[in-house]
């Protein structure tokens, strides 16, 4: 053990650094989080319960369903993942 102190800086974890010095939003997930991922699922689900049911009273509350998820995802949480970013 060297108890002399090291010229170095510490290394530290991800989840320790700044946000500002965190990557971009999108880097940190995985494929299947991916804004293309998540737009063309919601797209799937909606035109696949119409392709297949042709019922409005199913499609339109899933489709409504699909698009407050697509809010959350792709507006809301990059939105406060940048807006903490600009804060620290």
């Amino acid at each position: 053990m060297n108890s002399t102190p090291s010229a170095e800086p510490p290394e530290r974890n991800p989840q320790e650094q700044p946000l500002s010095e965190q990557p971009p939003f999108w880097s940190l997930k995985p494929w299947w989080c991916q804004p293309w991922s998540i737009i063309s699922t919601g797209m799937l689900m909606v035109g696949g319960s119409w392709a297949l049911l042709h019922r409005l009273w199913i499609s339109l509350p899933l489709s409504l369903g699909v698009l407050a998820w697509w809010l959350l995802f792709l507006v809301l949480v990059p939105a406060a993942y940048r807006s903490a970013a600009d804060q620290a």
